[in-house]
């Protein structure tokens, strides 16, 4: 462990600038900083960390952008590092929450070393048996996103057919197990037949499809889904909720949780058929998952048991090193992970 108060550099992946249309490594820049002394302010209440474990997620890519109008997460800062969540461990505390050798999961940068002063963003990991990474995946905000995604807002029935776009993802995964826990017939769709075989043979669900393989997403839906779909559980938008549209069943319900299809697209894509939520007496409700904080200590009483007995498993994509976050944060982009995308900075 490094020792608190001595003098380290600090690399940090800076966003360069703000961007439009595909997301390119060249948009970052990762920059080793002077030195930097491991040691919190006098007077400050703050916490050090060293950062073993970043999450890349696709609302990153929307922060990347300039916007006009305040949205539910701010625009980074150009020139500045980049932030979002990650594992790390304290090596000094002057909140009462933390102490040094906790670990904790929360708000972090992209960097080696963070001074926290906003320490509220930061949850103390009590549960260090389980890998430390999944804190940021199947035991942090994509789990949460996944029980509230699915239990809360499509109100699930045993024998409901149920598909889920994106499903070898780090929410997909979940609410593909979750759907089966509940007795439900669940198909879903990759962009590659290893993800393809992954659901199937690894998740346990039911039917899956590739869906750059096919011409006709709604011929596809139909082949796969011949009785229809109760529960879509979206993670990507555009043609693919317009399809899901057209093989929705009367009463369905769709739980928007992401549309990483539109997010490097300069005009996002429209959808032509929403008058089919009106027809089909559908509901549709997006959510976001800072609304449910308070529901996270629930989710781990549920979850915690299926992980620690096997029931439910969980699928990371890491890779090592800092100077690799650029490439990491693209491939997510482009589809080439798989599983829960990962960046691992440090070991302890």
């Amino acid at each position: 462990m490094t020792e608190k108060g001595v003098e380290v550099g600090n690399k940090k992946l800076l966003l360069k600038h703000y961007i439009t249309g595909f997301l390119q490594e060249s948009d970052m820049e990762l920059v080793a900083t002077e030195t930097v002394r491991l040691r919190i302010p006098e007077g400050l209440t703050a916490v050090m960390l060293k950062n073993l474990y970043l999450s890349c997620d696709p609302y990153m890519r929307f922060r990347m952008t300039k916007h006009d109008e305040p949205n539910y997460v701010p625009d980074f800062i150009a020139g500045e590092v980049i932030t979002g969540h990650g594992v790390g461990k304290v090596l000094e505390s002057t909140h009462p929450n933390f102490k040094e050798g906790d670990y904790v999961w929360g708000w972090t940068g992209w960097e080696e070393y963070s001074l926290i002063t906003s320490a509220e963003g930061l949850n103390k990991i009590n549960y260090t048996d389980l890998p430390l990474s999944y804190f940021i995946g199947l035991l942090g905000m994509p789990g949460l996103s996944s029980y509230i995604g699915f239990y809360d807002i499509c109100e699930p029935k045993k024998g409901d057919y149920v598909f889920i776009s994106a499903a070898s993802g780090a929410v997909g995964q979940l609410v593909g197990q979750f759907a089966k826990l509940m007795g439900c017939y669940v198909v879903g769709s990759a962009g590659t037949d290893e993800k393809v075989h992954l659901l199937k043979n690894k998740f346990g669900f039911d039917d899956a499809f590739n869906y750059k393989k096919e011409n006709d997403l709604n011929e596809a839906l139909k082949r796969h889904l011949p009785e229809g779909i109760d529960i879509y559980f979206d993670n990507v938008g555009g043609a693919m909720l317009e399809a899901a549209l057209l093989n929705m069943r009367l009463h369905g319900r769709i739980s928007a949780c992401g549309m990483i299809s539109q997010y490097n697209l300069v005009k996002p894509e429209g959808v032509s058929n929403l008058f089919l939520v009106v027809a089909k007496r559908l509901r549709l409700e997006g959510f976001l998952v800072s609304d449910y904080l308070h529901r996270y200590s629930e989710f781990l009483e549920f979850i915690l048991p299926y992980v620690r007995d096997g029931t439910i498993t969980y699928v990371e994509d890491i890779v090592q090193g800092l100077e690799n976050a650029k490439t990491a944060l693209v491939r997510l982009f482009l589809g080439r992970n798989v599983g829960k995308q990962v960046v691992l900075v440090a070991r302890e």
